[in-house]
């Protein structure tokens, strides 16, 4: 069973930032700076609190991160009932295995590491030799752990919070219980350790939060928090006696601990519950994480003593269900998600990511007005969007769908933010029409100008905008276009061209500038049509149809050119290829298929864990971007053809559909594939030296080694140097050579003053080429394959030589002529090689023909290369008209 893709392979996911785990701060002095470490599944991030940027990645854990912890030396994870420790965000140094169940509480402690499971056992490891040191065990009715924490100055003590609202003070050197405090009737939920000593701050379930005196027992101050349960807490450390709180609504309040009261709020900090917050020492910064997927940095500056956003590192709070690459580098990719937000994804690094803001009915008001729990101004989700690069720096160049609304908003790539401007049509807007129509957009298509936009409504209207300006410029189709609901909208280059396609099952060709008048064409399928995907340098249409096909529409000859079938459900996108040569599809049947369009066959489909939403080939085909369903990053697939031999034959209908696993944010490289089989390439194909004897094959010999034969002496005239060649000076001494192909040295002549040998050299003696014994030997085996090889490795001026070299005159004999006419006789039987033989023998007829016609033996063989040479022409010459006749007869039809 195929374990990968054909086509791609995972690369990396993008857009994760953090998540419910709370952040962790780490100083390191050698760098003097702050690392920020959070959660992203089953990996952390480290990023650098001087420039706000991501430093590196962890490898990935078995499962799910359940806690984090950190010190100055190491980063600590907990995964199901495994601890490990990491050094420099990447190094794993040490792994703690004893747990039974889940751990969800960790504690670095000097030289020891605290534990605590779901059993609500707490262990004690020591952290260099990995030794459980001690072990306790705790009641979960009486005392359910729920937070830790080491008081300052506080020797080998440690403080436990509790779901009943109690708290115990341990020894851990002598396992022994120092103090119980008991509470305040409501679950212990943070533990901070406050500047003065003796006192920590406690957050409770409830709201309240509390600075204890552990020495007297005694509660110094109390407050109340209004949004419910207390989820982090921090102390200012730089002389400002200010408490920060967050909350489950995602607001942070901060509180005067002199004057005892609120001294400042942030209202919606965070989307979601503030899960992670610490204030930098001595520094007036704070940072702040949530599941909302963002990391933000926060600075103390404001008049009332409130703080502002510096740094702020975001993906999409909700999954994105709309991705597209934007502009022609491949850089750079446009998402949009369940959070109204348009956000920009860089495929280079993380740093070059930027967010477009969040959609909103009146921006300049939603800016003024403080933000509450709830957001009137806010617009439902995109779920559609088009750009393009013409026009982007002189106005917007992105307009965009939302869900059940009739209103399309328009976009600013190069200002990165939200248009003032709303496309709206008259008679869909209440306050200028009297028609109550509940219309919404479904569908839009931004011209390649860049200067129009044309929108599809679910009552059949299509609407062409001027995407500057805003002004409408005209309707298609009298009173609409289609009888139900447009489902897409399309254009050529040129617009000399538009086209409609509706859930009627009818694809309409208007022309662009006439608005009003008929349809030029009327194309008729078999279902509805779901959407369009346009291909404009191909000038291909995609639709996508109701009963889970696709057709491929050339709109130059405006008819159906390829079908597509094999899904088993609803189609939620297809991108072609910058080619255009693969189309790609993705349905809710959780598979991601590629076709090949001139072949009209599938040639790679692969399963994924969650449905594809969205997908979009990159304009230089490095990359193929994905979003699926309930997950909050892009993901982003590598194209192994660019890089690596793919064999592309189509797959048949009982082949396996592989399942991979979604990229991570890990990258391919740095996983080392060690949850993936990576795929047995097929073989190459290599084709049989000859699929028939009856049939004439050519030979793979260069045509520079053949061509020029017959005009070698041409050849060589024209490449005669101008001046005669130089003498080069006497070597010092030389070995005399003989006169071959082959390099010999002549020591005939060369004696030795004491010693003499006499050498006996017969009379019949003949200085012969490689190739001419290879024709001698040919003569007794009958295989003249050696001597074929030879020649076919030779150029043309060692061919010439070697067939002129034959006769008597040049140093042959008859024989190696007769010889060589039985070897062109070999190769015209074969079939083989049939361009080069006839090279070979019309240049060893153009040289020897004179003394073939004069020796009777010679003359008497060309006969039987003559019927042999016809016999071989005749059958191509007999096939290659066949060939003509049907080709003539089918263009007649």
């Amino acid at each position: 069973m195929a374990q990968s893709s054909r086509i791609f392979m995972r690369n990396r996911a993008l857009g994760y930032v953090s998540n419910h785990i709370p952040l962790v701060v780490r100083y390191i002095r050698c760098r003097k700076e702050n690392l920020v470490v959070t959660c992203v599944g089953k990996a952390f991030h480290t990023y650098g609190c001087t420039r706000f940027t991501l430093l590196s990645v962890s490898g990935l854990h078995s499962g799910e991160i359940t806690c984090i912890a950190a010190d100055a030396y190491h980063v600590y994870t907990a995964c199901d009932n495994e601890i490990r420790a990491w050094r420099r965000g990447t190094e794993l140094k040490h792994t703690y295995v004893g747990h039974a169940s889940p751990v969800h509480l960790i504690l670095s402690f000097g030289p020891h590491l605290l534990s605590v499971d779901e059993n609500n056992i707490l262990k004690i490891w020591d952290i260099k030799s990995e030794e459980l040191h001690l072990e306790l065990t705790f009641d979960m009715n009486t005392f359910n752990i729920t937070t830790m924490l080491h008081p300052s100055t506080y020797l080998n003590k440690i403080l436990l919070g509790s779901e009943q609202g109690t708290m115990q003070l341990w020894n851990i050197h002598s396992a022994k219980q120092i103090y119980v405090f008991k509470g305040w009737s409501s679950a212990v939920t943070v533990l901070e350790q406050a500047p003065a000593v003796d006192v920590v701050g406690i957050g409770l379930a409830s709201g309240k939060i509390i600075l204890h005196n552990l020495k007297f027992d005694v509660t110094v101050m109390e407050f109340m928090q209004d949004w419910g349960l207390v989820t982090s807490l921090s102390f200012r450390t730089d002389r400002h006696p200010v408490l920060v709180s967050g909350s489950l609504s995602g607001h942070v309040v901060f509180w005067n601990l002199e004057e005892k009261k609120v001294m400042s709020q942030l209202l919606r900090a965070h989307n979601n519950a503030v899960t992670g917050l610490q204030c930098l020492q001595d520094e007036p910064v704070f940072v702040t994480s949530s599941s909302d997927n963002s990391l933000k940095m926060w600075i103390f500056d404001m008049p009332d003593g409130g703080a502002r956003l510096l740094n702020i590192r975001e993906g999409h709070s909700s999954p994105p269900s709309y991705v597209r690459f934007h502009g022609s580098n491949g850089h750079n990719l446009l998402s949009a998600g369940g959070d109204s937000s348009l956000r920009i994804f860089s495929t280079i690094t993380e740093t070059f990511n930027k967010s477009l803001g969040q959609a909103s009915y009146n921006r300049k008001l939603s800016k003024k007005k403080r933000k509450g729990s709830a957001e009137p101004l806010k617009m439902p989700p995109i779920v559609q969007f088009t750009s393009e690069t013409t026009r982007e720096k002189e106005w917007d160049n992105i307009a965009a769908v939302h869900l059940n609304l009739a209103t399309v908003t328009t976009w600013s790539y190069d200002k990165l933010k939200m248009g003032e401007l709303k496309l709206l049509p008259e008679r869909f807007d209440p306050k200028k029409s009297q028609l109550n129509v509940n219309a919404v957009a479904t569908c839009l298509c931004l011209t390649y100008c860049g200067n129009f936009v044309l929108i599809g409504y679910s009552s059949g209207h299509v609407d062409k905008f001027n995407i500057q300006s805003g002004i409408h410029r005209g309707s298609y189709g009298h009173p609409s276009a289609h009888t139900g609901p447009v489902r897409g909208v399309a254009t050529d280059n040129l617009n000399q061209m538009a086209v409609t396609g509706g859930s009627d099952g009818v694809i309409k060709f208007w022309p662009f500038k006439f608005s009003g008048s008929a349809a030029l064409t009327k194309l008729s399928v078999e279902e509805s049509v779901s959407f369009f995907r346009a291909h404009h340098d191909s000038s291909m249409l995609a639709a996508a149809l109701e009963d889970f096909t696709i057709i491929v529409v050339d709109l130059d000859t405006r008819t159906v050119v390829r079908k597509f079938q094999g899904h088993k459900s609803r189609l939620t996108d297809c991108t072609f290829s910058p080619d255009s040569r693969w189309l790609l599809t993705a349905a809710m049947d959780r598979t991601i298929c590629t076709w090949d369009i001139p072949s009209s066959r599938l040639i790679d489909c692969f399963q994924v864990d969650a449905a594809c939403t969205s997908l979009s080939f990159s304009p230089t085909g490095d990359f193929l971007a994905t979003t699926h369903v309930d997950y909050l990053g892009v993901f982003l697939w590598s194209n192994k053809t660019l890089y690596s031999h793919v064999s592309l034959r189509p797959l048949s209908e009982s082949a396996d559909v592989p399942l991979l696993k979604l990229p991570t944010t890990v990258g391919e490289e740095q996983e080392g594939l060690e949850n993936e089989t990576v795929l047995d390439y097929e073989p190459e194909f290599k084709s049989c030296d000859q699929i028939s004897k009856d049939l004439v094959t050519l030979s793979l010999v260069a045509s520079s080694r053949w061509q020029n034969l017959l005009d070698i002496d041409i050849v060589k005239k024209r490449n005669k140097p101008r001046e005669p060649p130089k003498v080069p000076k006497a070597a010092p001494f030389f070995l005399p050579t003989q006169p071959s192909l082959n390099l010999q040295f002549d020591l005939s002549e060369t004696a030795d003053k004491e010693e003499t040998y006499n050498i006996r050299m017969p009379a019949d003696l003949q200085i012969i080429s490689g190739f001419a014994q290879l024709l001698h030997d040919a003569s007794e085996t009958n295989n003249f394959q050696p001597a074929i090889a030879k020649l076919e490795a030779m150029g043309p001026s060692a061919i010439d030589f070697e067939i002129s070299s034959l006769a008597p005159e040049g140093g042959g004999s008859f024989d190696l002529m007769l010889l060589f006419m039985k070897l062109i006789e070999s190769m015209l039987i074969s079939n083989r090689d049939f361009e080069v033989t006839q090279a070979y023998l019309g240049l060893f007829l153009k040289t020897h023909g004179d003394l073939i016609a004069s020796e009777r033996q010679l003359r008497d063989y060309i006969a039987k290369l003559q019927s042999c040479q016809v016999t071989g022409w005749e059958s191509l010459q007999s096939k290659l008209f066949y060939s003509l006749c049907v080709t003539q007869s089918l263009k007649g039809m």
